[in-house]
């Protein structure tokens, strides 16, 4: 009732300014043409930042925006290899204005504009944080298995913790989980993110720009930030024509027979803006040379979103809500002792032999079904965004519900009996007043927290309690200019307060299972309840200095908050998806981090240069650690399951990024780019080095040291019908690890490889408009079937005998990969 009642609450204020502002809209046109070298550039961005209005010049470089409010604003003129050219223009109700542009050519891109992680809009160059931007057309140059392993391929410091091809957690310079806040359209995610089996529940194929702030961000979204923010932009209506546009791709993977399809519908006219998209993937177990078919990784997945909006004279708004369905297999790692084939669980307690379950048939390998042995996670989202001019000053609300409903089949004999099924709902606020700029000087203030509840349902395995989480926090943001340096700085104060009563639970003498109850007489119970309260200060001050116009220095001070999540501090129970019992802390504090960015960048005529290096302190950094007991062995709760308990103590990472893109004004068609990323975590907690010696100076999940190269061609110039043909080779190299968290075997040494990629691509365009209506996009990965583990590959893990007669332990990653993706605009 709580959630209907807030979504009819939501529903109707949104509503009631939609009709409003029918009431009182005044809009006008602009018009004009845009030239470079003295010539008509096409396909040239014009566009009002901050709203959703946007359009492309034609072949001879025209351009009109309709239904613009009336007033004063700001236009942008952008362009791949041009400099980008603000333009401020009166615009009046009834009118066209005319207005002319003229880019210069600059191979660096020295202004993009973005939002993610600052107050207000700004420029990457003039951002003392380093801020990277995926487009859609990137990510749609690699085959991927999910949207978060596209970022990762195109952001350095940005890796992915895995579970076969559709389960990937973000991890930004060696810190991930709760650590890296993703947020979907500036909405925060919160799908139990503390879990190691299910991945961000976005539609990867409705994001139209990604944007990722490496180092702490506590002081704009307070907890969950302190390692850096990815925010998942959605595709939006920039055609405001009054007629329908969309998209309709479909895309084919031969690796695990990957069939991906999605149709896209945009509609706007007199400033009402109307979207909705259907996605709908599937795929069966991935194959590489070692394995063959890896039992447990199929997969089906189904999204959709519906968007309605509007932008008038006062402002804009607009309402969202998506659907994610999905259905994921839960890989284990037994096999057969002698010839490694994997075998499949039918039986549960004593009745299940490890050593003589069946074998996994060839074609239940190779089959779309998904096993009964899985897992069930469905997620719904309804977002509100409202933006109001108020003078000169600017008002942004943000209100989000997410229901969250995670469920895992592990009983073989009883499939329908979810072993855990929790549900997870959260109400999210963000309130932020972009104050008139006063003597040079832009102020901003926000406030923004949630409220979250976590209810256990029918189950046989309760990990974690029910419990309530409210969180509120509120902040200030300072920026000014003094001519080449532009200072930043902030402060932030957050509040959380968690708490859950006691919860019972007995065995059922029918079943033999564990169930939840009400009350249990002389007994104790599993989660006696708890309360508390985690409070922390978020702080930053940072500076961006141009040394010239194409040489920028920039350095950042900030400290980073983190409350424990739910796991940390509340767990007792087994999660049979990760086959581990978690036992968590009660007395853990917040997680505060120090971190010092310092980079370089040089937009040079011929090439991009950019190097940065931080330094992040710790304190109160929690980790996991096995359990063991008085005699030095590990404790076992439940068997055929690892124990482990939560600890908390010092830790710092260091490491840095080079990024050299060359782009040569005497071959423009040539682009060769190239990326370098390097951390190290190391434990500074006394009692753990002195208790584990060299086994333990490590933090666990660190990447090696990872480099990437790409040479990519593109044709400047149309060729009949076809635009932007290109080809492309990448060559990504991953350096051995041997620097891990070594205690207990929880991690063991990564051997290095290297991975080659090959791809190709073409753009159609028709009719006089030389509009583009097709884009095919062919992409081989690990080209030579390389076998491999990715240190951040889980799978790596999953083994049940303490040998192997190959010498080989775990589940080894994806072998060669063909993708074709085609793309019909309309």
């Amino acid at each position: 009732m709580r959630l209907t009642y807030c979504i009819a609450v939501i529903c109707m204020l949104v509503l009631r300014s939609l009709v409003v502002s029918a009431q009182v809209a005044a809009t006008g046109s602009i018009r004009g043409q845009v030239l470079a070298d003295g010539k008509p550039l096409e396909l040239a961005t014009v566009a009002l930042p901050g709203t959703a209005l946007g359009t492309a010049t034609t072949a001879q470089g025209y351009f009109e925006l309709r239904e613009v409010p009336a007033g004063t604003h700001e236009l942008v003129f952008s362009s791949m290899g041009y400099q980008a050219q603000r333009q401020r223009v009166a615009v009046r109700a009834g009118q066209a204005t005319e207005i002319n542009a003229r880019l210069v050519a600059t191979p660096a891109a020295l202004s993009e504009v973005v939002v993610t992680g600052v107050s207000r809009a700004t420029e990457i160059r003039r951002s003392p944080v380093p801020i990277a931007v995926l487009t859609r057309r990137e990510v749609n140059l690699n085959s991927t298995g999910n949207v978060i392993d596209a970022a990762v391929k195109g952001v350095p410091g940005l890796s992915a913790v895995t579970t076969g091809p559709n389960i990937s957690k973000p991890f930004i310079r060696g810190l991930g989980y709760n650590r890296v806040l993703t947020l979907y359209n500036g909405l925060r995610q919160e799908g139990q993110q503390w879990g190691d089996e299910h991945g961000i529940e976005i539609d990867q194929y409705d994001i139209d720009r990604i944007e990722v702030v490496k180092g702490p961000a506590s002081l704009m979204y307070g907890s969950d930030a302190v390692a850096g923010v990815i925010n998942m932009l959605p595709r939006l209506s920039s055609e405001a024509d009054g007629h329908v546009h969309g998209d309709a791709l479909m895309e084919y993977q031969t690796n695990n027979h990957l069939l991906g399809t999605s149709v896209g519908l945009r509609y706007a006219h007199n400033g009402w803006q109307y979207g909705a998209r259907g996605s709908y993937r599937l795929a069966q177990a991935y194959r590489n040379a070692l394995e063959g078919r890896v039992y447990g990784t199929a997969f089906r997945e189904l999204h959709a979103t519906a968007t309605v909006g509007v932008e008038k004279r006062w402002g804009s708004t607009q309402l969202t809500a998506t659907l994610y369905d999905n259905l994921q297999e839960i890989p284990d790692g037994s096999r057969d002792s002698l010839s490694r084939r994997f075998t499949r669980q039918v039986a549960e307690g004593d009745q299940d032999d490890l050593k003589n379950r069946p074998l996994v048939s060839a074609p239940d390998l190779a089959m779309y079904r998904i096993n009964p042995l899985h897992q069930h996670i469905q997620h719904y989202r309804l977002l509100s965004r409202t933006r109001w001019h108020l003078g000169n000053g600017e008002l942004h609300t943000l209100f989000g519900i997410q229901h969250n409903l995670r469920r895992e089949y592990n009983h073989p004999l009883a499939p329908q009996q979810a072993g855990l099924a929790v549900a997870l709902n959260t109400y999210t606020y963000d309130v932020r007043y972009a104050a008139p700029t006063w003597l040079g000087l832009e102020t901003t203030v926000g406030l923004n927290g949630m409220y979250q509840t976590n209810t256990n349902r029918d189950a046989t395995d309760f990990p974690i309690p029910n419990y309530s989480l409210f969180d509120v926090g509120g902040y200030v943001f300072l920026k000014k200019t003094f001519g080449k340096l532009d200072l930043s700085g902030g402060v932030r104060y957050d509040t959380r307060v968690l708490r859950w009563p006691d919860f019972y639970v007995r065995l059922d003498s029918t079943t033999g299972w564990a169930q939840q109850v009400a009350t249990s007489t002389g007994a104790d119970p599993q989660f006696a309840a708890f309360r508390t309260t985690y409070r922390g200060i978020s702080a930053s001050v940072g500076a961006t200095y141009n040394l010239s116009e194409r040489l920028l220095l920039r350095a950042n001070v900030a400290r980073g908050y983190r409350a424990p999540n739910i796991t940390e501090v509340g767990s007792n129970g087994l999660d049979p998806g990760a086959h581990i019992v978690y036992l968590g802390n009660r007395t853990f504090g917040p997680e505060f981090g120090l971190q010092e960015d310092l980079g370089l960048s040089a937009y040079l005529p011929d090439a991009e240069v950019s190097v940065s290096g931080f330094l992040n302190n710790i304190d109160n950094y929690i980790y996991q650690a096995r359990l063991t007991g008085p005699d030095g062995q590990p404790v076992v709760v439940v068997p055929g399951n690892a124990t482990y308990q939560y600890q908390q103590g010092r830790a710092q990472l260091y490491g840095a990024e080079v990024t050299v893109n060359l782009h040569p004004r005497a071959w423009p068609a040539l682009a060769f780019n190239n990326s370098l990323a390097y951390v190290t975590g190391v434990n500074k907690e006394a009692a753990l080095l002195e208790a584990n010696g060299a086994a333990a100076k490590y933090l666990p999940l660190i990447p090696p040291l990872h480099t990437r190269s790409e040479v990519r061609l593109t044709s400047q110039r149309r060729w009949r019908r076809f635009t932007q043909p290109y080809v492309r080779a990448v060559l990504d190299y991953h350096a051995p690890q041997n620097r891990f968290y070594a205690v207990d075997n929880t991690e063991t040494r990564t051997a290095g490889y290297a991975l080659l990629g090959l791809g190709t691509g073409v753009g159609l365009v028709k009719g006089p408009s030389q509009r583009e209506w097709l884009q095919l996009f062919l992409q081989l990965d690990n080209a030579f079937n390389t076998t491999y583990q990715s240190h951040l590959n889980r799978l790596k893990y999953f083994e049940y005998y303490a040998s192997s007669p190959t010498g080989r332990r775990g589940i080894y990653n994806q072998g060669r990969n063909f993708n074709a993706k085609i793309n019909l605009l309309f």
